[in-house]
C-alpha cells in the first residue's frame, strides 16, 4: 500500500493550512456571533466571504476528483484539516450533503441535468438535500423505505416523509434528491429509484427542523420534510427506474470517508486542545498534565487517532485502486471504528476541560455531537458490523 501524497496534494495541503490559520481559526468566534445576531437559517456573510477568498486561493470543490486531479487518498488530509472547524468545509465547497449529491449528478445526472443542478451546486450559488430516511420506518434498513414515485402521463407523483434530510432548512436548499419506491413488486433492491425535485414544487413542506442533543445546526440543519402529491418531469429520474441502490452505494463510498476524515481532524484538534488545557490547569498543586490519568488519555489518544488514519488511508487506497466495491469491507470498519474513536478522544478533552469542556467557549461539545451522530448517520454501526462479519465469514469459506 502507497499512502504517499501526490505533489498537488502536498501543495493544496499547506496553502489549506495557511487558509485555516489566517481566516477560518480567527474567524470561529464571528461565525457564532453572526448566526445568534440575525436570522439562523440565512446564509452568514462571513462564510460568503471566505467562499470567495477560497475560490480566489484554488481550494474549490476538492472533493471531486475529475475536477480537482485529487484521489481519495489525496484528498484524505485535506479533509481532515477541514474537519477541525465543523463548518469550514463549506467554505471550500465540500460539505454533505452537496458533496454526495454533486457526486450523484457528476456520476449518474444527463447533460441536462448537470446544467440545471450541477453547475450552480459546483459554483456554490445553492445547496441541496437528500431525502432518503423515514421516520415511520426503520430506516437502517433502506429497502423499509415507504414513500413512492408513481408514473402518470410525463410526470412521476411522490408521496412521502422524510427527515433528517441535511440542509432542506437552510434558504439556499433549491434541490432535493428523493428516494422512493417505483415498483414495490420488483425484486427488494429493484424497487427504489432516485429522482430530482425541486423543493419549490407544490406539495413539498419542510415540516420543521430537527435538534441533535440540543443543537439546531442553522443555517443547515436537518429537517423533516413531507411530500404530498408533488408532481415532477419523468426527465427529473437519475439513471432509470428501480436503480436507486445502485446509485445509493455509489453515493456513500467516498462520503463515508470523507465524514471518517473530517471527524478524525475533530479529534485531533480536540487533542491538541487538551494538551493546552492540562499544560495550563493546576489541580492539587501540578498541572493536571502531570496526572497520571490524564497522561493515559493524551497517549490513547495518539495511538488511537493513529491506527484509525492508517485504516481510513487503505480504505481510500482500495477505492483508488480497486474500486468501491472491492474496498466495501474496509468502507464499513472505518464507519465502525473512526466516529467511536473520536468520541473516546473528545470525551477526554472534556473531561480534562472541566466544566468549560460542555460550554460554547470551545470546541469540544460540537465535535462531540458530530462524532456521535455520525454512529447513526450513513448507516448504524450494527450495520456496518453485520456487513463486516459477513465478509470475513464468506472469506474463509
Amino acid at each position: 500500500m502507497d499512502f504517499n501524497y501526490s505533489a498537488r496534494s502536498t501543495e493544496l495541503q499547506k496553502r489549506l493550512n495557511v487558509f485555516m490559520d489566517e481566516r477560518i481559526y480567527p474567524n470561529e468566534q464571528r461565525y457564532h456571533d453572526e448566526l445568534d445576531a440575525g436570522d439562523r437559517w440565512q446564509p452568514l456573510e462571513l462564510i460568503e466571504e471566505l467562499k470567495t477568498s477560497a475560490k480566489a486561493a484554488g481550494l474549490w470543490n476538492l472533493f471531486l476528483p475529475d475536477i480537482s486531479g485529487l484521489t481519495n487518498v489525496d484528498y484524505a488530509p485535506l479533509a481532515e484539516t477541514m474537519g477541525r472547524v465543523l463548518w469550514s468545509s463549506e467554505v471550500f465547497n465540500c460539505s454533505a450533503p452537496d458533496t454526495g449529491n454533486m457526486e450523484v449528478l457528476h456520476l449518474y445526472g444527463t447533460d441536462e441535468q448537470k446544467s440545471q443542478w450541477l453547475e450552480p451546486l459546483l459554483a456554490g450559488e445553492m445547496r441541496s438535500c437528500f431525502a432518503m430516511t423515514e421516520p415511520a420506518v426503520a430506516s437502517s434498513d433502506a429497502t423499509n423505505i415507504e414513500s413512492s414515485i408513481v408514473a402518470d402521463g410525463h410526470e412521476y407523483v411522490l408521496n412521502g416523509r422524510k427527515w433528517w434530510s441535511t440542509g432542506a432548512g437552510d434558504a439556499r436548499c433549491k434541490l432535493a434528491i428523493f428516494m422512493g419506491k417505483s415498483d414495490p413488486t420488483a425484486p427488494k433492491h429493484l424497487q427504489q429509484s432516485m429522482i430530482l425535485v425541486p423543493m419549490d414544487s407544490p406539495g413539498v413542506k419542510v415540516e420543521r427542523n430537527l435538534r441533535v442533543f440540543g443543537f439546531d445546526d442553522a443555517p443547515n440543519g436537518h429537517s423533516e420534510v413531507s411530500f404530498a402529491d408533488v408532481r415532477v418531469p419523468k426527465e427529473n429520474l437519475l439513471l432509470g427506474e428501480g436503480r436507486g441502490f445502485e446509485i445509493a452505494q455509489g453515493r456513500l463510498g467516498p462520503g463515508r470517508v470523507h465524514h471518517c476524515m473530517r471527524l478524525i481532524g475533530a479529534a485531533e484538534r480536540a487533542l491538541e486542545l487538551m494538551i493546552d488545557r492540562a499544560t495550563v490547569r493546576v489541580a492539587f498543586n501540578k498541572p493536571i498534565v502531570d496526572q497520571g490519568v490524564v497522561r493515559q488519555w493524551i497517549a490513547d489518544a495518539r495511538c488511537a487517532i493513529d491506527q484509525a488514519r492508517l485504516l481510513v488511508l487503505k480504505a481510500a487506497w482500495m477505492m483508488d485502486g480497486f474500486g468501491n466495491k472491492a474496498a466495501r469491507k474496509e468502507i464499513a470498519m472505518i464507519k465502525a471504528v473512526v466516529p467511536k474513536m473520536a468520541l473516546r478522544v473528545i470525551d477526554h478533552a472534556i473531561q480534562a476541560h472541566g466544566g468549560a469542556g460542555v460550554s460554547q467557549d470551545h470546541p469540544l461539545a460540537g465535535f462531540w455531537v458530530y462524532a456521535r451522530s455520525l454512529r447513526l448517520a450513513d448507516g448504524p454501526d450494527e450495520v456496518h458490523l453485520e456487513a463486516i462479519a459477513k465478509a470475513e465469514v464468506r472469506s474463509r469459506q
